[in-house]
């Protein structure tokens, strides 16, 4: 079968199958790669417990800066995979081939400048990403080898979201996975077996890293995707236009995200080590279930995106509520097992460090009452980022991290102190949903009347 062959096959399967149907298709490989990759951030949280407090905080802090490196990746990776799927859905292939490349290309270019610049300011960005005089010493180790691999981490989000948005998921699940797995079993091996300590669990995230990029270039080969080739590397002013108008709110969300870490992180260290600990362990598990939404939203994703490139605004619509009903009903699980189960999951992580698990107790329970509420927030981000509307989209992004919750973290905690904090999660979470919702609704209004025209 001939590559054009294979697309024309492509586009008849992500706009004719049954949508549910289809976007579980797409979710299940990247919810998989997406909770297994969350399960290897929590590795090096995991084995650091077993050192000290101190360790475990520093690894919670330089969260922030993998957070930044994944930002760009994330920018340069939806900017051009919502560019790629929606001219994929149109047939304009040549269009999506050029792109592929300007937005990988791009992401090495940024992540070697997140390296240089890393470097070059490598014990002041640790004290400001939040690390005390007892973290820095373990915060700047880690950092030092994180950064090497900045390049071909975010590279590799690229290309891992280009397969998404073309809909090869497995392909992209693939990559994550088997870096994730290979960083599970280099964390103990190097941590461990050769005494490197925090700098072996760097080592291991670089190294997995790695081998996670050059599976995931070799799956673009492989697969019915299009083929990222230097020589398509053509940049313009528009499609650098196409890829800001697509990443800014990816960009907005992670880069807000991170600096709303950077501001807890620093809120919590008044209060000493264990409570940094406890608040990234809280953050690293909190995630992985985040993380599950994030992959169920991915694989709708495409299904957006081709079937509006061809203008069948009714499947869209259908794909949308399928993912919002669905990711409430789960996330509402998650939140009453959560109650139930605290005290198991963080004396998982801290090892009996009874400052740790107490505090980390109560900040799970309190953080995780607004979970059903992420459900809506996500999908209806991803529809709105994926159907051009990018103003909505960038503020629907910025508002759960950036908008509502660092101006409630630098004024709660003053008052409130250490519970302070942790209610300011759920509170920005309250109000983030209501914007969402007055953001989202008339789009969907106006998706209706659009797919009702098309069908008369």
């Amino acid at each position: 079968m001939t590559d054009d062959e294979k697309r024309i096959l492509k586009h008849r399967q992500m706009t004719e199958t049954p949508v549910e149907k289809l976007v579980l298709s797409l979710a299940v490989p990247t919810i998989i790669s997406m909770m297994v990759s969350s399960i290897y951030n929590m590795a090096d949280t995991f084995f650091m417990a077993r050192i000290n407090a101190s360790a475990t905080a520093a690894v919670g802090i330089i969260f922030s800066l993998m957070a930044i490196i994944q930002a760009v990746g994330f920018f340069f990776g939806h900017g051009s995979g919502n560019y790629i799927s929606r001219k994929l859905g149109a047939r304009e292939t040549r269009s999506a081939e050029e792109m592929s490349a300007v937005g990988f290309f791009s992401a090495f270019a940024g992540g070697c400048l997140i390296c240089f610049f890393g470097f070059l300011f490598l014990e002041p960005l640790a004290r400001f990403l939040g690390a005390t005089e007892t973290i820095l010493p373990y915060a700047v180790q880690y950092m030092s080898i994180i950064l090497i691999g900045s390049p071909f981490m975010t590279a590799s989000l690229v290309v891992n979201n280009q397969l998404r948005f073309q809909g090869n998921a497995l392909f992209a699940m693939l990559g994550i996975a088997t870096g994730a797995v290979l960083n599970i079993g280099l964390d103990p091996l190097l941590i461990f077996g050769f005494h490197m300590g925090i700098s072996g669990a760097a080592l291991a995230t670089i190294i997995s890293q790695f081998i996670s990029f050059c599976i995931l270039l070799i799956g673009s080969t492989k697969s019915s995707s299009i083929t990222i080739r230097l020589s398509n590397f053509k940049p313009s002013r528009e499609k650098y236009f196409a890829v800001v108008q697509g990443g800014v709110p990816s960009l907005s969300r992670n880069a807000l995200a991170c600096l709303a870490m950077i501001v807890l992180n620093r809120a919590a260290g008044i209060y000493g080590d264990f409570a940094l600990a406890a608040m990234a362990i809280v953050q690293r598990f909190s995630f992985m279930i985040f993380a599950a939404m994030l992959g169920l939203g991915q694989g709708f994703q495409p299904v957006c995106g081709f079937n509006y490139g061809a203008k069948l605004y009714n499947r869209v619509k259908r794909a949308y509520c399928f993912c919002v009903i669905v990711s409430t009903c789960v996330l509402s699980v998650a939140m009453v097992a959560g109650m139930f189960f605290a005290p198991q999951i963080i004396d998982f992580f801290c090892h009996g460090q009874d400052d740790v698990l107490s505090v980390g107790i109560k900040t799970l329970r309190i953080q995780w009452i607004s979970f059903p509420l992420i459900g809506f927030m996500v999908i209806s981000n991803m529809f709105l980022e994926n159907i051009n509307k990018y103003t909505q989209a960038t503020l629907t992004a910025m508002a759960r991290q950036g908008l509502f919750l660092i101006p409630l973290l630098l004024i709660i905690p003053r008052f409130w102190g250490l519970t302070g904090i942790m209610i300011c999660q759920p509170l920005s979470d309250l109000f983030a949903f209501s914007l969402t919702a007055v953001l989202t609704i008339p789009v969907l209004k106006n998706l209706r009347e659009a797919g009702q025209a098309c069908v008369r």
